[in-house]
């Protein structure tokens, strides 16, 4: 689509929250109105009712708003003082919240119609009400007013919207599909990882078979990482409150952080992240512009207080595995060590097939006091991103007001089999936190210096990417990656002896293999080993075992025929090491 056509779809998506808004006055008059903005795929109001909507209440919802859009009733949009919106709104708590937050007196308000229903609004609406295109309401949510749990809670009516019925239709169907392919779902049938009540919420437990595809990302990441000079550093999970306070996550992130009282009196913090531990490594000898740059890594976890109605699955956690590097090196290195960690991201997603995209994430203009450093650090960091990404020749889309607190990033956005986007890898460039921390180095005419700092991230975080690649796959992971590789189903028991030579062949050659010794029909054996979302299946029976040879059938070409087992271990291996 274009520019103009996204701008478009979100007046759509814009105006038919208001529809939404103006269905619920209408059948519950009462209805007081939060925000209702455009998302990417529909929009949402959030209403204050007596009574709550429920699931039964969205066709009805859904009627009253069909009415209204096929009364075609012209959207207007005017501005007014707020002496003039307060009497306007004076029934609506929450509009009159807003209003007392604008810094100009003037307010925009939204009519629809000739006085049907008129709301505070600063604009962007299709012309009338017959233009919104074609919509679907989909879920209720509770949410608090301004996400202050100290605040009323509200009912956020969720709704899907699109231009034609067909594209409507086809999103649907993404997310019918997206249900059935759920992580959190496969997690269980794959016996992949777990929760318990009594660990806690957002603090998953991975099983044996969800630790083999830990460890095999990790490993993948290892081996590109390791040859271009990334050194693993090991870190403890706990350190002084001081720490962030320097670093600035403190005042940022406090509400984040999970404390430990000491036995005296110091505040310690169970680590959300892991880069101003990094420092003080740095920090711990003098260094000379020779020793740069330094590049250190480990993959560990982090933890983060979030909020319990925002945790899902693996997606949102608590325990956070993070796959970090923090390269320390002189500002003539920036773009080489740019370079580097774009090879890396290049070599360590092409095994996956998403397409990527990469965005360069800069800092807002309208609100740079969350932001740290002053605008000259900023505007050098944003140009050394720039200029290394035109040094590499890659193309890239500016998110103005998305770069971290403390830099301005490269973040690469991959789009899934069912066409949703997950940012993913990150590089970011800090020229704050090494001047926060004192860390320096000795130039070549023995001046002391302020080293940079990339952060860099190829996975983000483990847990969220195996969700991503959960759903991605449907649960069927590529044979590299699959916790059990392959299956050897003997038809009978009188093939157990021989069905366990092969296992044992296959697992000597370093392929992950199962067993199936139950006394089980072969079909049965076969639909497990399928709802396991097993590879390749070896079946043998009474003419495999007089032919020295197994019936392979694979997940992807089926039945395949009677091969050798040293054929098959051949074809495994060779597949298994180009991570095909």
């Amino acid at each position: 689509m274009t520019d103009d056509n996204d701008d478009q779809l979100t007046k759509m998506r814009h105006t038919a929250a208001h529809v939404l808004a103006a269905a619920s006055t209408k059948l519950k008059p009462e209805t007081k109105l939060g925000i209702g903005p455009a998302t990417k795929d529909g929009f949402f109001h959030d209403l204050d009712v007596e009574t709550n909507w429920t699931e039964n209440d969205l066709k009805k919802l859904e009627r009253e708003m069909e009415k209204i859009k096929s009364s075609d009733l012209a959207i207007t949009h005017r501005e007014v003082d707020k002496d003039e919106a307060r009497k306007l709104f004076a029934h609506d708590p929450y509009k009159l919240e807003l209003i007392e937050e604008f810094e100009d007196d003037a307010v925009g308000v939204s009519d629809m119609g000739d006085g049907f229903f008129v709301t505070l609004c600063k604009g962007g609406h299709v012309a009338s009400t017959s233009k919104i295109g074609h919509f679907k309401l989909t879920r209720l949510a509770g949410v608090y007013w301004r996400g202050d749990t100290s605040k009323p809670q509200l009912q956020r009516i969720y709704g899907l919207l699109f231009a034609s019925k067909q594209e409507l239709a086809e999103h649907q169907n993404l997310l019918e599909e997206a249900t059935k392919r759920d992580h959190r779902k496969l997690g269980q049938q794959l016996d992949l990882f777990t929760f318990s009540p009594l660990v806690g919420p957002g603090l998953p437990l991975f099983t044996p078979r969800g630790t083999v595809i830990r460890d095999e990302l990790e490993s993948w990441l290892q081996s590109l990482q390791v040859p271009l000079g990334f050194e693993r550093v090991t870190i403890p999970h706990i350190t002084k409150a001081d720490l962030y306070r320097t670093s600035g996550h403190w005042e940022k992130f406090q509400e984040h952080l999970f404390t430990v009282k000491g036995k005296g009196d110091e505040t310690f913090v169970i680590k959300p992240m892991n880069c101003p531990h990094h420092t003080q490594i740095y920090a711990s000898q003098p260094r000379s512009y020779r020793d740069l740059p330094l590049r250190y890594s480990e993959v560990t976890m982090v933890y983060r207080d979030e909020q319990a109605g925002e945790l899902l699955g693996l997606i949102r956690v608590r325990s956070i595995t993070q796959d970090d590097a923090h390269i320390f090196c002189r500002p003539d290195q920036i773009k080489d060590e740019v370079r580097i960690v774009m090879d890396i991201v290049q070599s360590f997603y092409k095994v996956f097939d998403f397409e990527m995209v990469v965005h360069l994430s800069i800092r807002g203009s309208g609100d740079v006091d969350k932001y740290l450093g002053d605008d000259q650090i900023w505007q050098e960091a944003e140009t050394q991103l720039r200029e290394a990404l035109e040094a590499v020749g890659v193309s890239c889309v500016v998110d103005e007001g998305a770069a971290a607190f403390y830099g301005p990033k490269i973040d690469f956005v991959a789009k899934d089999s069912l066409k949703r986007e997950w940012q993913l890898a990150t590089i970011q460039l800090d020229f704050n936190m090494p001047g926060r921390f004192g860390l320096s180095y000795i130039d070549a005419s023995g001046k002391s210096q302020t080293p940079v700092m990339i952060h860099r991230a190829i996975l983000g975080s483990v847990e969220r990417f195996m969700a991503i690649l959960l759903e991605h796959y449907a649960g069927a992971l590529p044979l590299w990656l699959s916790p059990t590789q392959v299956a050897v189903l003997p038809i009978s028991d009188q093939q157990l002896d021989y069905a366990a030579g092969i296992a044992e062949q296959v697992h000597s050659a370093g392929i992950r293999v199962e067993l199936n010794e139950r006394g089980e029909s072969i079909g049965k054996k076969i639909r497990e080993a399928e709802t396991m979302k097993v590879p390749v299946m070896l079946i043998v029976g009474k003419k495999e075992v007089e032919a020295n040879t197994v019936a392979v059938r694979s997940r992807v070409q089926g039945d395949e025929g009677g091969q050798s087992i040293d054929k098959v271990i051949s074809k495994l291996t060779t597949t298994i090491a180009e991570r095909a």
